[in-house]
């Protein structure tokens, strides 16, 4: 059984506890015994990634200098993202939203938890308090934030769902603690390990934000099962970055750029 298996039964596991708890209406504690469903085998061997634009809708994100909105910014480069990504890796690639809708922050990783998807990447290109703050830098979850800046981009981004009159329910339940932080656990490795990764093999490539490796408690990464990161691919905020992120050839060139990165090591780390 490898990682991706390992985390899939215990979710699995943590899920068939819950319900059951649920319906008997009593608490359920890490003393008593779980069910043990065996969850279906897929219909196909490919793999799945999903890729998440951000924002959407009545949410337009951050707006450049420029005037361009972050939601159609995002979308242009999760496009192009996600059809070189499907040809580099042979996968199966879905993305959250194709056109100008929003959706509740639960709903983008609830696409990917359907899917049983391997993979879940949401992209972005918000706003940051230090104007001369720019480059990409890559996000996974964490309950407390690595930095200040971390902090504050996901304070932002999990008001969106209260600021659009969305009613953003709970991505993670605690009725069955003790296999949802084992699912939660593995998961996160996974996350982090890819993340180091990508980072690694983007450096020299494209312009990093200082300190590229963050994390912080963002609502869209939350899920037991999906490892999931956030692709900051720069900061609209920023004049330099509003002006190529404003370019469809860079948009274009720079998805093409991340689909390789991921690409490169997507298919050894998926089976590790």
């Amino acid at each position: 059984m490898n990682r991706r298996q390992f985390i899939e039964r215990v979710s699995c596991c943590a899920l068939g506890a819950l319900c059951t708890a649920l319906e008997s209406g009593q608490a359920l504690t890490a003393s008593q015994p779980y069910p043990i469903p065996v969850p279906p085998p897929r219909a196909k061997a490919r793999r799945i990634i999903v890729v998440d634009p951000g924002h959407g809708g009545a949410d337009p994100g951050t707006v450049g200098h420029s005037g361009i909105e972050e939601k159609f910014v995002v979308l242009a480069i999760a496009r192009e993202f996600a059809r070189e990504l499907a040809h580099r890796t042979g996968a199966t690639v879905r993305l959250t939203r194709e056109r100008d809708v929003l959706l509740p922050l639960e709903d983008r990783i609830g696409v990917a938890q359907s899917l049983r998807a391997d993979l879940f990447i949401s992209v972005h290109a918000d706003s940051c308090p230090e104007a001369d703050a720019r480059g990409l830098s890559i996000y996974t979850l964490s309950e407390v934030a690595s930095d200040r800046l971390a902090a504050a981009l996901a304070e932002h981004e999990n008001r969106v769902d209260m600021l659009y009159d969305v009613n953003l329910r709970h991505v993670d339940k605690s009725a069955a603690p003790v296999l949802f932080d084992l699912a939660r656990r593995e998961t996160l490795n996974l996350s982090r390990g890819l993340q180091s990764r990508l980072i690694a093999d983007l450096a020299g490539k494209t312009r990093l934000l200082e300190h590229p490796t963050r994390s912080a408690n963002f609502a869209v990464l939350r899920s037991p099962s999906v490892p999931a990161m956030l692709i900051e691919t720069g900061f609209l905020s920023n004049l330099q970055d509003d002006a190529l992120l404003s370019s469809p050839h860079y948009r274009q060139d720079l998805a093409g750029l991340l689909a390789r990165s991921v690409a490169d090591v997507f298919p050894s780390w998926v089976e590790s």
